[in-house]
Protein backbone atom coordinates (compact mmCIF):
# COMPACT_ATOMS: atom_id res chain seq x y z
CA UNK A 1 0.00 0.00 0.00
CA UNK A 2 1.10 3.36 -1.31
CA UNK A 3 0.46 6.49 1.50
CA UNK A 4 0.10 9.57 -0.53
CA UNK A 5 -0.14 13.29 1.09
CA UNK A 6 -0.54 16.01 -0.51
CA UNK A 7 0.04 19.83 0.90
CA UNK A 8 0.68 23.06 0.01
CA UNK A 9 -3.24 24.08 -1.24
CA UNK A 10 -4.03 27.31 -0.44
CA UNK A 11 -6.23 30.43 -1.30
CA UNK A 12 -3.97 32.84 -3.99
CA UNK A 13 -4.87 35.83 -6.24
CA UNK A 14 -4.86 35.77 -9.86
CA UNK A 15 -1.02 35.75 -11.51
CA UNK A 16 0.52 34.28 -8.16
CA UNK A 17 1.73 31.04 -7.12
CA UNK A 18 1.68 28.34 -4.84
CA UNK A 19 3.82 25.06 -4.65
CA UNK A 20 2.22 21.81 -3.89
CA UNK A 21 4.02 18.51 -2.79
CA UNK A 22 2.81 14.92 -2.14
CA UNK A 23 5.14 12.58 -0.23
CA UNK A 24 4.62 9.17 -0.97
CA UNK A 25 5.06 6.14 1.91
CA UNK A 26 4.27 2.46 2.46
CA UNK A 27 4.98 -0.18 -0.07
CA UNK A 28 6.94 1.97 -3.04
CA UNK A 29 7.67 0.72 -6.52
CA UNK A 30 11.53 1.41 -8.29
CA UNK A 31 9.11 1.89 -11.38
CA UNK A 32 6.80 4.13 -10.82
CA UNK A 33 4.75 7.19 -12.17
CA UNK A 34 3.31 10.36 -10.04
CA UNK A 35 0.78 12.84 -11.45
CA UNK A 36 -1.16 15.54 -10.72
CA UNK A 37 -4.92 15.53 -11.04
CA UNK A 38 -7.55 18.40 -10.29
CA UNK A 39 -11.38 18.49 -10.41
CA UNK A 40 -12.89 21.37 -10.06
CA UNK A 41 -16.66 21.71 -9.32
CA UNK A 42 -18.80 19.79 -11.36
CA UNK A 43 -15.94 19.22 -14.01
CA UNK A 44 -13.97 15.90 -14.32
CA UNK A 45 -10.63 14.88 -12.99
CA UNK A 46 -8.28 16.10 -15.61
CA UNK A 47 -4.42 15.35 -15.31
CA UNK A 48 -2.67 18.36 -15.10
CA UNK A 49 1.33 16.85 -15.24
CA UNK A 50 2.98 13.82 -14.41
CA UNK A 51 7.04 13.05 -14.29
CA UNK A 52 7.75 8.96 -14.13
CA UNK A 53 10.85 7.61 -11.60
CA UNK A 54 13.05 8.22 -14.64
CA UNK A 55 12.15 12.35 -14.38
CA UNK A 56 9.89 12.44 -17.76
CA UNK A 57 7.39 14.65 -17.53
CA UNK A 58 4.29 15.61 -19.22
CA UNK A 59 2.20 18.12 -19.21
CA UNK A 60 -1.63 19.04 -20.02
CA UNK A 61 -1.75 21.97 -22.19
CA UNK A 62 -3.46 24.28 -19.51
CA UNK A 63 -0.27 23.60 -17.99
CA UNK A 64 2.64 24.31 -20.14
CA UNK A 65 4.51 27.14 -19.67
CA UNK A 66 2.87 27.90 -16.20
CA UNK A 67 3.49 24.52 -14.05
CA UNK A 68 6.46 22.77 -13.41
CA UNK A 69 6.24 19.12 -12.00
CA UNK A 70 9.66 17.58 -10.47
CA UNK A 71 10.18 14.87 -8.10
CA UNK A 72 13.47 13.53 -5.23
CA UNK A 73 13.58 10.02 -5.48
CA UNK A 74 15.77 10.41 -2.37
CA UNK A 75 12.41 11.78 -0.42
CA UNK A 76 9.51 10.25 -2.29
CA UNK A 77 8.52 13.46 -2.91
CA UNK A 78 6.78 15.20 -5.79
CA UNK A 79 5.87 18.78 -6.40
CA UNK A 80 4.36 20.88 -8.84
CA UNK A 81 5.21 24.73 -8.62
CA UNK A 82 2.50 26.69 -10.30
CA UNK A 83 3.09 30.32 -11.55
CA UNK A 84 0.44 32.64 -13.34
CA UNK A 85 -2.50 31.28 -11.46
CA UNK A 86 -5.72 31.77 -12.83
CA UNK A 87 -9.05 31.31 -11.77
CA UNK A 88 -9.78 28.30 -13.53
CA UNK A 89 -6.54 26.52 -12.08
CA UNK A 90 -9.23 26.70 -8.99
CA UNK A 91 -9.83 22.56 -8.05
CA UNK A 92 -8.82 19.82 -5.27
CA UNK A 93 -5.69 19.47 -6.78
CA UNK A 94 -4.60 15.31 -6.56
CA UNK A 95 -1.40 13.47 -6.19
CA UNK A 96 -1.97 9.78 -7.68
CA UNK A 97 0.89 7.42 -8.01
CA UNK A 98 1.10 4.56 -10.09
CA UNK A 99 3.27 1.59 -9.22
CA UNK A 100 4.96 -0.79 -12.04
CA UNK A 101 4.48 -4.56 -10.56
CA UNK A 102 7.08 -6.42 -13.34
CA UNK A 103 6.23 -9.23 -12.35
CA UNK A 104 3.73 -11.78 -14.86
CA UNK A 105 0.45 -11.79 -14.83
CA UNK A 106 0.26 -8.73 -12.48
CA UNK A 107 -1.19 -4.83 -13.64
CA UNK A 108 0.16 -1.42 -12.02
CA UNK A 109 -1.33 -0.59 -9.12
CA UNK A 110 -2.64 2.49 -8.53
CA UNK A 111 -3.09 5.01 -5.36
CA UNK A 112 -4.43 8.22 -4.42
CA UNK A 113 -4.11 11.22 -2.05
CA UNK A 114 -6.68 12.97 -0.45
CA UNK A 115 -5.90 16.12 -2.03
CA UNK A 116 -5.38 19.53 -1.50
CA UNK A 117 -7.75 22.79 -2.14
CA UNK A 118 -6.65 25.02 -4.27
CA UNK A 119 -8.68 28.65 -4.75
CA UNK A 120 -7.63 31.33 -7.10
CA UNK A 121 -9.85 34.14 -6.87
CA UNK A 122 -9.27 38.04 -5.95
Amino acid sequence: QVNLVESGGGLVQPGGSLRLSCAATGRLFTINVMSWYRQAPGKQRELVASITSGAGTNYADSAKGRFTISRDNTKHTMSLQMNDLKPEDTAIYYCKYVGLRIAEGRDPLDFWGQGTQVTVSS
